[in-house]
C-alpha cells in the first residue's frame, strides 16, 4: 500500500538556480508521506509501533484487595497495643498464597499467614510484615518466613506479634492502580515495556497500531568498501549506510542496510527496485551533486510513476549548510517515498535528522514529528561565521542551558559526530554569532 502521497511539484520552485528553504523542503515531505495502515500485532510485535486507539481498562486492578508484604492477615482489635514486651499471641489458621482460590477466614484471635500478592481473606483488616512477628517460632522478631516445603508447620500453631498495625496497613486496594473503564493509554502513545506490561495486566493480547517503518538504506560510491576488509588505493570505508541505518532504527524503524552500490545507475535502478518489495521508505546517501559521477542523479532523474502526477524524484539546492544537495520523490508501483542525501558523512547526518527522521515518525502517525528544540548560550573561543543566505547547522554538546560547539565548522569533520548531543542552528540572516549569544538548539538523542 502507499505510503506517499499525490505530489504538486514544481510550483513557485520551477527555476534549476532556486534555493529551497528547509521549511520548504520538509513541508513537501510531510505533506506527500502519509501515516502506515493501522493492523492488529500481538503484544512483543507491537514494541515500538503506535496506538492508534485509545485502550480502556475492561477489569480493575487490582481485581481483589491483596497483601504487598509477606505476614499475618489479622485483625486490628487483635493486634493493638502489641509490643515486644507485651506482644499479641493469635492462632495460625492457614495460609493465604498468590493465586489460592479458596480462601481462609479470619476470626477474632486468629490471623492467616499470607504472601505478597495473596488476596485479603475475609475477616481479616490488616496485614502485619513477618518481620514484626516471631514467625510462629518463639524465639523473637523473624527476618523472613522459612520455605513451605521445609516448615509446613509454619502454616498452624500461634504467632506472636510484637507491633500494631493500622486498618488497611499493607493491603494494596482493589482497583488501586486502575479501575475498570478508565482509559489505559490513549491513542498516539508508542508501546515500550510499560505500555506492553500494562496491556498485558488488563488482559490485551493484540492491539491495534500502526506498524514500524520499513526503512532501505543504501549507500552509493564506487570508492566505498565494507568495514573489516583491507582499504585499497582511493577507497574509504561505507560509514553513512550504517550511520543512517542505525539512526532510522533509533526514530523507530525496521531498517536494512543494503550498503554500498556502485557509480553505475544501471545497478543502482535495478538494485532499487529489488528493494522495493521490503520498504516503506527508500533513503539513499551520495550522488546527488552535480559532478559526472553522481549517480543517484544519473539514475533517478527520469524515473516516474506514469499512473501518479507529480511522482518521480526531483532534485534541489536548499539554503543550508551542510547538505545543499537534496532529492526527494517518490517511485515504484506503491509510491513508495525517496530521499536522496549528499554524501558527506556530516551532510548525510544532518539530512537525516531534519528531514528522514521526520518522515519516519509521520509514516507512524505520531502527531509530534520534530526533535526537541530549546535556547541556549553559546560556550566557544570565538565566533561562529555562518555564509550568509544559507542556514548552518553545527555540531556542539548541550547541558544546563549552555551549548559548546564541537570540531569546529567543518562539515566534513565525522568525528565530531560521535561526541556531539545537538545541533546549533545558525540563521539564514546571520554571518557570525559571538560567544554569549544565545541560540537555537536541536537536542539529539532525546
Amino acid at each position: 500500500m502507499s505510503s506517499a502521497a499525490t505530489r504538486v511539484t514544481g510550483q513557485d520552485h520551477s527555476g534549476p538556480d532556486h534555493l529551497w528553504s528547509v521549511e520548504e523542503h520538509l513541508e513537501d515531505i510531510l505533506a506527500t508521506v502519509r501515516p502506515l495502515e493501522p493492523i492488529e500485532l500481538h503484544l512483543l510485535d507491537a514494541q515500538g509501533c503506535v496506538l492508534v486507539e485509545d485502550v480502556t481498562v475492561p477489569v480493575s486492578l487490582p481485581p481483589f484487595d491483596n497483601s504487598s508484604m509477606d505476614g499475618y492477615a489479622v485483625r486490628v482489635a487483635d493486634v493493638a497495643g502489641a509490643s515486644e514486651e507485651f506482644p499479641a499471641a493469635l492462632e495460625v489458621v492457614g495460609d493465604v498464597a498468590a493465586g489460592q482460590a479458596e480462601l481462609l477466614h479470619v476470626g477474632p484471635g486468629q490471623a492467616a499467614r499470607i504472601m505478597t500478592g495473596a488476596p485479603l481473606p475475609p475477616g481479616a483488616e490488616t496485614v502485619v510484615p513477618v518481620e514484626w512477628t516471631d514467625g510462629g517460632l518463639g524465639e523473637g522478631p523473624v527476618r523472613g518466613m522459612r520455605a513451605r516445603s521445609l516448615g509446613p508447620e509454619g502454616a498452624t500453631g500461634h504467632v506472636q506479634v510484637y507491633r500494631p498495625a493500622e486498618a488497611r496497613a499493607h493491603v494494596r486496594a482493589k482497583g488501586s492502580d486502575v479501575k475498570a473503564g478508565d482509559r489505559a493509554l490513549e491513542a498516539g502513545t508508542i508501546l515500550g515495556p510499560p505500555q506492553i506490561a500494562l496491556l498485558a495486566a488488563i488482559g490485551r493480547g493484540t492491539v491495534r497500531v500502526r506498524p514500524r517503518p520499513r526503512v532501505v538504506v543504501l549507500s552509493t560510491g564506487s570508492e566505498l568498501v565494507q568495514p573489516d576488509t583491507e582499504l585499497g588505493a582511493g577507497q574509504i570505508y561505507d560509514s553513512n549506510s550504517f550511520a543512517l541505518t542505525a539512526a532510522a532504527r533509533d526514530a523507530g524503524a525496521i531498517a536494512y542496510r543494503v550498503g554500498a552500490v556502485a557509480d553505475d545507475a544501471e545497478t543502482l535502478r535495478s538494485t532499487i527496485e529489488d528493494q522495493l518489495v521490503r520498504a516503506d521508505l527508500v533513503v539513499t546517501t551520495g550522488g546527488v551533486s552535480v559532478g559526472a559521477y553522481d549517480v543517484v542523479k544519473e539514475a533517478l532523474s527520469h524515473v516516474a510513476d506514469a499512473d501518479e502526477a507529480g511522482s518521480g524524484i526531483e532534485f534541489r539546492k536548499l539554503a543550508m549548510q551542510p547538505g545543499k544537495p537534496q532529492g526527494f520523490g517518490s517511485i515504484g508501483p506503491d509510491h513508495t517515498p525517496l530521499l536522496a542525501l549528499p554524501g558527506n558523512p556530516v551532510s548525510s547526518y544532518v539530512s537525516f535528522e531534519l528531514f528522514v527522521r521526520p518522515a519516519i515518525r509521520a509514516l507512524m502517525g505520531l502527531a509530534d514529528v520534530h526533535r526537541p528544540v530549546t535556547r541556549a548560550t553559546l560556550t566557544a573561543d570565538k565566533a561562529l561565521t555562518s555564509p550568509k543566505g544559507r542556514r548552518q547547522f553545527l555540531r556542539g554538546t548541550y547541558a544546563d542551558g549552555r551549548v559548546t560547539p564541537v570540531g569546529g565548522a567543518g562539515s566534513h569533520l565525522i568525528a565530531a559526530l560521535a561526541h556531539a548531543d545537538a545541533l546549533i542552528v545558525v540563521p539564514e540572516d546571520t554571518e557570525s554569532v559571538e560567544p554569549g549569544t544565545e541560540v537555537e538548539v536541536v537536542l539529539l538523542g532525546r
